[in-house]
């Protein structure tokens, strides 16, 4: 099991999760929506609950006893809680409960607590938890149990909100063990209009922003999301909200999506195959992915587009520009557009600090004008898709912060922003069938969803 970005390799128990289908609220749709979509969902997804008990139900006091209720305290009644009070209070006195300071390590935690340095150095060679106590954190927190001569008897590393490292001491030293809190898994809708930015009107439909950068990178592949998008584009999300204990806790992923940009309708859906990898896919099983990405600079502005006849604003003579010019704050994080590998990483004439990343044999794209690369970019180097490559700057001939982005196909100087990009993978044929039962579903809530939306446009 991977933990903060650690393989500790402990013992899981599996969380018994739950998908619960719940009714709109009024935060997760646009306003105005609400009862509309209400009237149209199916009834037999309504949102479970619990009905509250009737008066009727509490059986009254017989007479014969009320003497036990006239105020006075019955001795007998009250032992239980008593007991259990003493019990906690006993409990209480054996936790110890530490929070990790700047500096701290667990040697130094046990020894400021007086606990057995064997102790220490026992759990810090157990198997499952020894490596991630070594890496403790500013502001965790670490409960252990004692017996009556102050040795540890169990120990508990809240990893996350619902996950806990326990480790209990055996006949033969310590054994660890994760233990994961029942977390309720709740389908929730969004949908809105844009009318200012995608940003806002997601925030206003009751979209977090990491999930609206999740819808953002799921169509990244069809829509320029810094050139394309226009006032009154419409976007539908059917997402999933993680409850512990009745609260939210966080949101989960997207399942599927629809985003209508300029009147074109694109739409997404989530499918994990059984080995765990998942992937957005369109409602016919093709991918979502292409070989590129669209724009390498989240949410920048072009300040210069691809063309042969234009005016270098330093030089003051008619030159091509074969690429185009994102402005953008210096520092902004570039990304590679497609898997590759680096071929050039160096100052390149006018170009400045610059980039160039080739991938399989007909496609390189260029990044230049940088203000610095990233650690450990540099020629042969591999690089993903999305990865960090560099950080926006002004080097070369530049009069401002900016990226200047080429792509080339067979060595040509192609428009990055027309260019048809190439597809990945679709769902393989022996899983398609378990695809489409799996999307059926979502494609009939987006249905919902758009409609919904239409409706309540023309009625606004």
């Amino acid at each position: 099991m991977s933990l903060s970005g650690q393989d500790y390799s402990l013992r899981p128990r599996q969380p018994r999760s739950k998908l619960v289908p719940i009714a709109l609220s009024v935060t997760a749709i646009t306003s105005g929506c609400l009862a509309a979509v209400l009237a149209v969902l199916p009834t037999e997804q309504e949102t479970l609950q619990v009905a509250p008990p009737r008066v009727g139900d509490l059986s009254p006091v017989p007479a014969a006893d009320a003497s036990l209720h006239d105020g006075t305290v019955d001795a007998a009644s009250d032992l239980p809680d008593t007991a259990e009070e003493a019990l906690q209070s006993e409990i209480a006195a054996n936790w110890l409960e530490m929070t990790v300071a700047s500096g701290d390590t667990l040697s130094g935690l046990f020894d400021r607590y007086g606990l057995a340095a064997v102790d220490w150095m026992a759990l810090s060679k157990t198997d499952g938890i020894g490596e991630a106590l070594t890496r403790i954190r500013p502001g965790d927190r670490l409960r252990i149990d004692r017996d009556d001569a102050g040795r540890v008897t169990r120990l508990e590393y809240p990893l996350d909100t619902i996950t806990t490292i326990s480790v209990e001491r055996g006949a033969d030293g310590f054994i660890a063990d994760t233990v994961t809190a029942d977390v309720e898994e709740r389908i929730a809708y969004a949908s809105g209009e844009i009318q200012n930015s995608l940003f806002m009107t997601a925030n206003a439909a009751g979209l977090s922003d990491r999930l609206t950068m999740e819808l953002a990178n799921v169509f990244g592949w069809d829509i320029d999301f810094v050139l394309d998008i226009r006032r009154g584009d419409r976007f539908s999300v059917v997402y999933q909200q993680r409850y512990l204990d009745g609260e939210k806790i966080d949101d989960g992923n997207i399942l599927a999506a629809e985003f209508i940009n300029q009147g074109r309708v694109i739409r997404a859906v989530r499918f994990e195959t059984p080995e765990g990898d998942a992937d957005y896919y369109t409602p016919e099983g093709d991918s979502m992915r292409k070989a590129f990405i669209r724009t390498p600079v989240d949410f920048a502005r072009i300040s210069s587009g691809f063309s042969l006849g234009r005016k270098h604003p330093i030089l003051n003579t008619i030159r091509a520009h074969r690429g185009v010019d994102y402005a953008a704050p210096r520092g902004t994080p570039i990304k590679a557009t497609g898997d590759g590998k680096v071929i050039f990483a160096g100052t390149k004439g006018g170009y400045g600090r610059t980039v160039i990343v080739q991938h399989g044999r007909q496609y390189n794209t260029l990044y230049a004008h940088m203000n610095s690369f990233r650690r450990g970019v540099r020629s042969g180097t591999r690089v993903r898709q999305g990865q960090v490559i560099g950080y926006v700057g002004s080097s070369g001939l530049a009069t401002g912060p900016h990226l200047h982005y080429e792509f080339r196909l067979d060595g040509v100087h192609r428009n990055p922003i027309t260019v048809p990009l190439p597809r990945a993978h679709p769902v393989p044929a022996s899983l398609k069938a378990e695809f489409t039962d799996a999307v059926t579903p979502l494609v009939a809530q987006l249905n919902v969803l758009s409609k919904t939306q239409i409706a309540t446009n023309t009625t606004e």
